[in-house]
């Protein structure tokens, strides 16, 4: 039985903390020519956990010196409507970057309104283009959850070269490209789903876990291998994770709390997301 001596604290609230501070002077640059970056977020409906979410994002970006425009429209917008939306924000040269707060109401057609957002200001990385970039290792701008993934592992400098990550979840905005990131930087991934069989035994075979499947606690203590890295990027009602914290604890050598793990750092990449979306349409 392992226990908590050479433990480590994937600390998220830091590693943002380090981003943010990277971010000032070039907030400041940009200040100087008369540049202040700027992020519209757009949330249709009234979906409260997606009010907040967006309110913390405008926050975030008030701390830091990023002005934000919040575009609020009501529940019964047509897919049409929110693409006229979307396409003003993109003929706007005070936009840098859009983000569309997932999930909108029913009656949209979601992908179509995620396509009608610039490449150039995909700053929340939702486009099939985005998408393709990133598998080629060439996206200026990666879904912010899986960016903030790596960029936990890159501050811990957890070595990811050769090791079996394990990610469970498959959507396009996290299992996916979170899978393509890390085979870019050469693990050999494997990506389970709701219909793996054997889930148990293949999540303990890896040597970094990746959580991403929107299931409170799915994965055991008792399926993490001794010594594997677990990072938990699900986060469901009561501050809980997608992994059994405790117990994942007892095994692994270093993991992400919940909260105060991936969330924070998603939230400082795409602020560092909308700063490169600024200085690539406003280049020295």
């Amino acid at each position: 039985m392992s226990n908590n001596t050479h433990k480590t604290i994937l600390d998220g609230t830091r590693v943002a903390a380090s981003i943010k501070e990277r971010l000032a002077d070039r907030i400041s640059r940009l200040a100087e020519r008369g540049i202040i970056p700027c992020l519209a977020t757009i949330l249709v409906g009234n979906d409260p956990a997606s009010d907040t979410y967006v309110r913390m994002k405008g926050n975030a970006c008030k701390r830091l010196g990023i002005a934000s425009r919040k575009i609020h429209l009501p529940e019964d917008t047509t897919t049409e409507e929110l693409l006229d939306t979307i396409k003003g924000l993109n003929e706007d040269k005070s936009i840098h970057g859009i983000l569309l707060q997932h999930p909108v109401p029913a009656g949209i057609d979601e992908r179509a309104a995620f396509e009608a957002i610039d490449i150039a200001k995909d700053v929340d990385g939702v486009t099939m283009l985005g998408f393709a970039q990133n598998a080629f290792d060439e996206a200026a701008f990666p879904s912010c959850t899986p960016a903030a993934i790596m960029a936990i592992l890159e501050a811990y400098r957890i070595e990811v070269e050769g090791k079996h990550a394990v990610v469970v979840g498959r959507s396009p905005i996290l299992g996916k490209p979170v899978s393509m990131m890390l085979l870019n930087r050469n693990a050999t991934v494997t990506i389970c789903h709701s219909k793996t069989t054997g889930l148990e035994g293949i999540v303990r075979s890896g040597d970094i876990v990746v959580a991403a499947v929107g299931r409170p606690e799915l994965i055991r203590g008792s399926w993490i291998k001794e010594g594997a890295v677990v990072l938990d990027a699900g986060y469901n009602p009561g501050n809980v994770g997608d992994v059994e914290y405790e117990a994942c604890l007892q095994q692994a050598s270093a993991i992400t709390p919940v909260p105060g793990g991936v969330g924070p750092v998603t939230i400082a990449t795409l602020l560092k997301h909308t700063v490169d979306a600024a200085e690539q349409l406003h280049p020295l």
